[in-house]
């Protein structure tokens, strides 16, 4: 017996060190991020519930030098589009809305997009245009705009829809946007409110709430502002640079961001969602099943999130958000429960750590790229810079800043763009490659996305 326990100590110890030497990288890799300042944000990973590693790095309001603390209240982004999609599913509960539902049921003024359905719009296979350039190309930039005057400006203009509906997916702001409106018809009460009243308030997340700061001004305690960089690559407010003043005009529209949180609250949303604390079994599964297209395609994206299934982590939910200011990510591994939060309020917040950071979580070392990276002179790289169309309203925009290059789909985190040769380029965060193309002249004039087997063509804009 004796030799038993002896034994048991000893293992205990060994699995002590184990977790307390991942701990140790973990916080190595944030912390030489932070040091570059390539990371100012929270992070909070658990286990089962039960938080593993919890810190802050860098500051939440530069003019007055006030830092990062667990508590701090960042902007979601769109990862605010899994609250949008969860006030769906409890309406639908409620019998209040179904989800095959036509839009026009309930935004009259859209009915002739006929064939649109809830489902769709849960699920990004409604191929309405993207909001924010209709407004751009035919809307007053002056004002703030609202849900109302963007259902009004479609309803002036009738734009024809992107795609047949249901015929195939492509990720939209303006399908989530248009969900806060059906919520509000349905129950009755603002967007806001019936988010606070039925799942913030009930889950005692009471540092998460609907905000649209420009809008609705109001005191909030420990409130994280996003900054982006000026021309002298010094940290600014984005309301205080004209290039950035599409954050004032779109602030008061809500559904596909504007929820505001911090890290612990995410983290009790998360718990609840395995417990089925708000909605059944059934829903849950609904939410986390993404559906196939009438071509047996299958895609990614079930209501309010991305399905993904790995090989080494299994199933997991995974959303990513993205505004000036902010990027943000939460990440739940269904099959081993763990939990990934990441938030960031600076506009040069990556996401290219997330592999090795997983690797870390699961006791692995982390892996060295498989790719030989070489550095190019900024002469080689701006000749990438530009506008690069993927298809219908999807545009890829590559930029250099500081010599370095980045890639970012619109509404989306940028990435940073690694160099194998001056025409091969691939992403740490994701297994992809970027193969740019040249004329006769050698001047670019598109790029190739090489991922999961496929090639997507995509040409330059300008």
């Amino acid at each position: 017996m004796k030799k038993f326990l002896l034994f048991t100590a000893a293992f205990i110890t060994l699995a002590l060190n184990a977790q307390q030497a991942k701990l140790s990288q973990i916080d190595s890799l944030f912390t030489s991020l932070s040091a570059k300042k390539q990371f100012n944000g929270n992070v909070l990973l658990a286990e089962k519930g039960n938080i593993i590693y919890q810190k802050s790095f860098g500051l939440r309001d530069e003019a007055r030098k006030l830092p990062l603390d667990a508590n701090s209240v960042f902007e979601l982004a769109s990862v605010s589009k899994q609250f949008t999609a969860m006030a769906v599913v409890l309406l639908q509960e409620k019998g209040k809305l179904q989800y095959d539902d036509k839009l026009g049921k309930y935004l009259p003024e859209l009915a002739f997009y006929k064939d649109v359905t809830l489902r769709q719009l849960l699920n990004h296979t409604a191929g309405l245009p993207d909001y924010m350039d209709l407004i751009k190309a035919k809307g007053d930039t002056t004002k703030i705009w609202t849900n109302k005057d963007m259902i009004a400006l479609f309803a002036k203009e009738k734009p024809e829809p992107v795609f047949a509906a249901g015929s195939k997916y492509e990720y939209s702001n303006t399908g989530y946007a248009l969900l806060a409106s059906v919520i509000e018809k349905a129950s009755g009460k603002t967007y806001a409110d019936f988010l606070q009243q039925n799942i913030f308030r009930p889950l005692k997340m009471n540092s998460t709430f609907v905000y649209t700061r420009r809008l609705s001004p109001k005191k909030v305690d420990n409130y994280a502002y996003g900054y982006v960089y000026d021309k002298a690559h010094k940290k600014q407010l984005p309301d205080d640079l004209p290039e950035y003043h599409v954050v004032w005009w779109l602030d008061g529209i809500v559904g596909d961001g504007t929820v505001n949180a911090s890290a612990p609250d995410l983290l009790k949303w998360d718990r609840a969602l395995y417990a089925n604390t708000l909605v059944s079994k059934k829903s849950m599964e609904l939410i986390q099943t993404p559906p196939a297209l009438p071509n047996g395609e299958k895609t990614k994206y079930g209501f309010g999130w991305v399905i993904d299934t790995n090989p080494d982590y299994g199933k997991l939910t995974v959303h990513s958000g993205g505004w000036f200011g902010y990027v943000t990510f939460i990440e739940r591994d269904i099959d081993n429960d763990k939990t990934i939060i990441i938030l960031q309020n600076h506009e040069e917040g990556k996401l290219d750590f997330l592999k090795p950071l997983r690797r870390l979580m699961y006791g692995k070392d982390v892996e060295k790229p498989d790719t030989k990276e070489i550095t190019l002179s900024p002469d080689k790289l701006t000749p990438l810079v530009g506008k690069y169309l993927l298809g219908p309203g999807i545009v890829m925009e590559m930029s250099v800043v500081e010599g370095t290059l980045y890639t970012q789909i619109t509404g989306q985190p940028r990435f940073e763009v690694f160099a194998e040769s001056e025409t091969n380029f691939f992403l740490k965060e994701v297994p992809a490659k970027l193969v740019f193309t040249k004329n006769d002249k050698g001047n670019v004039t598109g790029l190739t996305i090489k991922q999961g087997g496929r090639n997507i063509p995509a040409t330059k804009m300008n």
